[in-house]
This record gives C-alpha cells, sequence and structure tokens, in this order.
C-alpha cells in the first residue's frame, strides 16, 4: 500500500489460489477526500499490466470478460468479482485509484 495526498488503496489478500469454476473476490478498499476514478488492472505472467475496466461515478459498476466491481462509496470499496474462474484468469491484479493530483495502487496474484 502506498500513501499519497491522503488518499491510498488497501488490497488484504496477497496470492489466492482457485480451481476452476470457482468464485474469485479480491478485496479492495481505499480512503480518499474526493471523489477518485477507480481502476482495476490484470498482470498476466510475462506481461505488463493492463486495464480492465474503469469506473469514474459512485454507485457505478466496472465491468470487462466476467470481472465486475462496484464503486461503493458508503464502504469505500471496490471489490473485484468473478462468478467462475477459468485457468486463463491467472494474473497479479491491482486496485488501484486515481484524483487530479495523485495514483495509489497495490497488488494481489491469483492462481488458479
Amino acid at each position: 500500500m502506498k500513501k499519497t495526498h491522503g488518499d491510498s488503496v488497501t488490497q488484504k489478500e496477497g496470492q489466492v489460489t482457485l480451481s476452476e469454476g470457482d468464485f474469485l473476490f479480491i478485496n479492495c478498499t481505499y480512503s480518499t477526500t474526493g471523489y477518485p476514478t477507480l481502476f482495476w488492472y490484470v498482470q498476466y505472467p510475462g506481461e505488463g499490466p493492463q486495464l480492465l475496466f474503469q469506473v469514474t461515478t459512485a454507485n457505478n459498476k466496472g465491468k470487462n470478460r466476467g470481472f465486475e466491481a462496484l464503486y461503493d462509496k458508503g464502504t469505500t470499496s471496490f471489490h473485484l468479482e468473478k462468478a467462475s474462474v477459468q485457468e486463463s484468469d491467472s494474473a497479479v491484479y491491482y486496485c488501484a485509484l486515481s484524483d487530479t493530483v495523485a495514483e495509489t495502487t497495490g497488488g494481489a496474484e491469483h492462481k488458479v
């Protein structure tokens, strides 16, 4: 976890190992004084990070390839979920936030 200008994101999990078809849940909570844009990035083995999705408005959901996360202003959370993971989903997943002055990221590895 990195803090800049009072904004931060926290991911509790490190490596997560699941079997095919399992439900994926990666915790992400944030702390900020404003209304940041929230992001999930995915980094597959041997590749650079790529944007999975971003959400700019509180209480909206980001969705891509079966992954989704709700930008929950009430609980300051942006948890990543997928109903049924595949082996191809093995990667490192990063939760991030940005506003006009700072960007912060945290990472969690997920293996199937």
